[in-house]
């Protein structure tokens, strides 16, 4: 790392981001109150991701006491303390709220004529941006809005607790200011990608100078990180190291999209600048591999975007064979990636990518954390990614007895309650 973690938002106002939402999406239910303290028993298969616990991170009939948004008490049921209320999840498996590390929520349009385009054979290349780009140019903030808070709905439906969001399709001075603040007000974590493409029409070293001056100036009040999409069609590895510095100097943490349409220098720029993470990672070397396994940068894979895609599976199963901390996000945006569904993510890197169900988790939970610099507590700030006493109570409790029914039966819909920051959504 190249200095402390950015400073996050702060957790009542991120936890009251969810409330609208957009027609035919699934409402999160009302939440309970957080005041008190809850015991939540009857849990049958508990998976803490604690790294204090290391192997014994998997607890069997088990019981969480949650207080203050926090984690209290952790242990076997029947030696639980009181609370002042309680319920019995009567042998459901649980485990930590996903951490999605990786998104880009703020946006308006259709995609899909694209995607069909590319289900007949077409090579993805990143120009699509520049058509999402227009259609959120033409959308009215209160609608967008709308649009955000759906999409963080669904996303928190399906167990999702804790959530980064990106810039991007403003791509200029004031539409990239209005996406921060729209970004500010939905996700628990925003990331400035106003390098996310060069717009038509606009010199690529000119429009590196807005990035790195104006736009950074605008956006600065409402974002922790900066990213880069340092790939063919998009911005050189010079380009994007100016960026980045940039952003760097003006106190943001970094993350880079990198080696996702074929090698690159995104691994390796990543790694040199103390990246939090560097995400896609499709066309990884012995070298990038070897990197990342060496560093603190989180390999961040994003399993629905290669399928949409038709891409190489980022190779997970090495990195992870390595020593590499693994992340896996939804990616989700209009054009490559158009899901929130964080437990269909962990099935394809069970199914397609060879990890354990454990290990899915882990990087679905843990690992998202760690990309975002959340794993360990900080004065005002607990943990996130795991289950331990002091870190925030996320808890996704599934309808079913253990989480191997994530890859077991993938598609259906297994999530049956919510606690965020010990408050129940669903």
């Amino acid at each position: 790392m190249t200095g402390p973690a950015p400073a996050g938002r702060d957790d009542d106002a991120a936890r009251s981001h969810h409330a609208g939402g957009h027609p035919g999406a699934q409402a999160p239910r009302a939440a309970s109150s957080a005041d008190g303290s809850e015991l939540i028993t009857g849990i049958g298969e508990l998976h803490t991701v604690d790294p204090a616990r290391g192997e014994d991170s998997v607890l069997t009939d088990a019981a969480v006491v949650v207080e203050d948004g926090v984690v209290a008490w952790v242990g076997p049921a029947a030696e639980a303390p009181a609370a002042d209320r309680a319920v019995d999840v009567e042998g459901r498996a649980a485990l930590p709220g996903w951490v999605d590390s990786h998104t880009h929520l703020v946006f308006a349009g259709d995609r899909s004529a694209e995607f069909a385009a590319r289900m007949a054979g077409q090579d993805y290349a990143a120009g699509g941006i520049g058509v999402t780009t227009r259609a959120t140019r033409e959308t009215d903030d209160e609608t967008l809005r709308g649009l955000v808070a759906g999409r963080v709905a669904d996303a928190v439906a399906g167990g999702t607790t804790y959530l980064e969001t990106k810039t991007g399709y403003g791509l200029d001075v004031e539409q990239e200011l209005r996406a921060a603040r729209i970004a500010a007000d939905a996700a628990d974590e925003v990331t400035f990608l106003g390098a996310h493409l060069v717009p038509e029409g606009i010199d690529a070293e000119a429009y590196v100078d807005l990035v790195c001056g104006p736009m950074l100036d605008a956006v600065r009040p409402y974002v922790q990180w900066a990213d880069v999409f340092c790939e063919r069609g998009a911005f050189t590895p010079e380009q994007s190291r100016r960026v980045l510095e940039a952003c760097r100097d003006a106190g943001l943490g970094l993350r880079v999209h990198g080696n996702q349409l074929g090698p690159g220098e995104g691994v390796a720029l990543a790694v040199e600048l103390g990246a939090a993470s560097v995400d896609h990672c499709n066309f990884l070397s012995e070298e990038d591999v070897a990197a990342l396994a060496a560093s603190d940068t989180v390999a961040t894979v994003l399993p629905a975007c290669d399928l949409s895609t038709r891409a190489p599976l980022a190779p997970a199963r090495e990195l992870v064979d390595a020593g590499a901390t693994v992340a896996i996000a939804s990616n989700c945006n209009p054009g490559t990636s158009y899901t929130t569904a964080m437990n269909f993510c962990v099935a394809t890197a069970v199914l397609q990518m060879r990890l354990t169900v454990e290990e899915a988790i882990r990087a679905a939970t843990l690992g998202g954390a760690k990309a975002l610099r959340r794993d360990v507590s900080t004065p005002g700030r607990p943990a996130v990614g795991h289950l331990a006493v002091g870190a925030r109570a996320d808890l996704h409790v599934l309808d079913a007895p253990s989480a191997m029914h994530l890859a077991y039966r993938p598609g259906m819909p297994l999530t049956w309650g919510v606690w965020r920051a010990g408050r129940r959504e669903v």
